[in-house]
């Protein structure tokens, strides 16, 4: 059971959009944005980008929230957006990012995770403590209760399980195996 206040949710400022919040056991993956581009990216195109050699285990979350650093100024060290994930491709940098031809890495491969509308979270996450990480899989249900971004996290165990379920299917993972018949 989570350690956290049950007393207070947290509510999603939709800006008009017909978006609901995740459901208690969907999964989803914190993500950095390194700087106000990257969120304006995700706001008007639709898409947050991952290098494929940095990417998490698994990108088949249903949503992304985004954590806040240094580059966002009074918002930093926070998790303040929300999008639910449509779909993912992989793509070259070059692909994405046009205009950037000439960058080192323009050749290499990228997830492009497909995003509905861009939410925002009230009140947002903070870290009150500064934490280094790539990314984190959270639940729907702690994302919108936790006070802290070390309430977010969920242990490695709970991960795997999640991923083998997945990969099973819940139907099946309820039900034990059918009886088999040998015949000699």
């Amino acid at each position: 059971m989570l350690n956290m206040p049950m007393t207070s949710t947290r509510k999603i400022s939709t800006h008009g959009w017909d978006e609901v919040p995740p459901g208690a056991d969907e999964l989803v993956l914190v993500a950095i944005l390194n700087t106000p581009r990257d969120l304006e990216l995700a706001q008007t195109l639709g898409w947050y980008r991952i290098p494929l050699v940095t990417a998490p285990r698994t990108i088949r979350v249903d949503w992304l929230a985004f954590y806040l650093p240094a580059s966002f100024g009074e918002h930093r060290w926070s998790v303040r957006y929300l999008t639910e994930v449509r779909g993912y491709e992989l793509r070259t940098r070059r692909e994405l990012l046009f205009q950037e031809t000439d960058h080192k890495r323009a050749d290499e491969p990228y997830f492009k995770m497909q995003l509905g509308p861009i939410l925002e979270l009230s009140p947002p996450i903070p870290s009150r403590a500064w934490r280094r990480f790539s990314f984190l899989y959270t639940t729907g249900e702690r994302l919108m209760q936790a006070a802290d971004l070390t309430q977010l996290t969920l242990a490695p165990s709970e991960i795997k399980a999640r991923l083998l379920r997945e990969r099973v299917g819940t139907s099946t993972w309820a039900r034990p195996p059918a009886p088999t018949q040998v015949c000699l």
